[in-house]
């Protein structure tokens, strides 16, 4: 008897985005190469009708089935991928087709498994799936989402987020791709999912609590003064960095620093420093084989546990579990406690 595939039903609709919707089925066709057996997933592309899709590339698609007929399966896994659209005035809009959203509505309570790729998350919401639940979506549209859907708690940093009730909402764009090993990696286990990734050439598997966002990336402020002391913060990681000091730095009061950074940056001057340490502490562990009294150092932390702490508020996880899913070969690190 030959293995038994889970299947997963991707939503189309017209100018839905092309790589969340091709992006993960690249990602489960390899499962049954890294399995025994040769267990794996059917992924069945569906609509209303069986008629061409057009993406938003432009790239036309071919549904396999219409929704009418996935109903009568056993649905695994629902995935929806999302759109949107920009007005003259370059706003950004998430595309929530009312009929879209009435069948996702209806497949979900057919699925074990309902997971949202990008802008996808607000089709989850105006279903009524994400009320009351955590999600994430592509950055530059979860504050819309928020709006929109205030019983959902929307926190826009992770790369993905998994609820109890099985539901899964992803960041956008490339995202779609560690969403897809997240699912994986739940079904046939992180060994499996590791291989997938290296057959991916992708560098390894983010962990979902990962940032969508990057401190010396982010946009700049409007105010040099606060771009000088980003730049000092990051000249000056390794340093001890307070608010008295920063203050001096920039001849305003402590308070005024503060108010500064809250208005410009959207956070006190601690938590931008924490952020842009791990995120420093992120690279040196992906890319070298400090230990991690030496990150810790190179940092600005001092102390491996403190370190750990801030990981764990960052990351939801320790510096030692976030190299080894973010290096394809072994470091010769001690694991770290507590």
């Amino acid at each position: 008897m030959g293995a038994v595939n889970r299947l997963i039903v991707i939503v189309l609709f017209e100018g839905v985005d092309l790589l969340d919707v091709t992006g993960p089925p690249e990602v489960f066709s390899l499962v049954p190469h890294e399995t025994t057996g040769g267990a794996g997933y059917e992924v069945v592309l569906t609509a209303e009708t069986t008629a061409p899709v057009t993406t938003a590339a432009g790239v036309r698609i071919l549904p396999d089935a219409t929704f009418h007929e996935v109903a009568e399966r056993a649905i695994d896994t629902l995935l929806v991928p999302g759109s949107v659209e920009v007005d003259g005035e370059r706003r950004v809009h998430p595309v929530t087709d009312p009929g879209t959203v009435a069948w996702v509505k209806a497949l979900a309570g057919r699925t074990r498994r309902v997971a949202s790729v990008c802008v996808g998350a607000h089709i989850l919401a105006a279903a009524g799936l994400l009320d009351g639940k955590r999600a994430t979506t592509h950055w530059s549209t979860a504050q819309r989402l928020a709006a929109d859907h205030p019983a959902v708690r929307v926190d826009p940093d992770p790369i993905f987020i998994r609820e109890e009730g099985e539901i899964w909402t992803g960041a956008g764009i490339s995202a779609c791709l560690d969403l897809s090993l997240a699912l994986v990696a739940e079904d046939f286990g992180e060994q499996v999912a590791l291989r997938v990734a290296r057959q991916l050439v992708m560098y390894l598997k983010r962990p979902g609590g990962q940032s969508q966002f990057s401190v010396p990336l982010e946009p700049v402020s409007t105010t040099r003064r606060v771009e000088d002391l980003r730049h000092h913060i990051l000249r000056n990681i390794d340093q001890r960095l307070t608010v008295p000091d920063l203050a001096a730095y920039a001849h305003v009061s402590d308070r005024q620093l503060t108010r500064i950074f809250k208005s410009e940056l959207g956070m006190t001057p601690h938590a931008y420093i924490e952020s842009a340490r791990v995120e420093l502490a992120g690279n040196l562990l992906e890319t070298t084989d400090a230990t991690l009294e030496r990150v810790a150092t190179v940092c600005g932390f001092g102390t491996v546990d403190t370190l750990i702490r801030a990981f764990r508020r960052r990351h939801a996880t320790t510096p030692s579990a976030y190299r080894a899913r973010f290096r394809a070969a072994p470091v010769g690190v001690a694991a770290e406690t507590g």
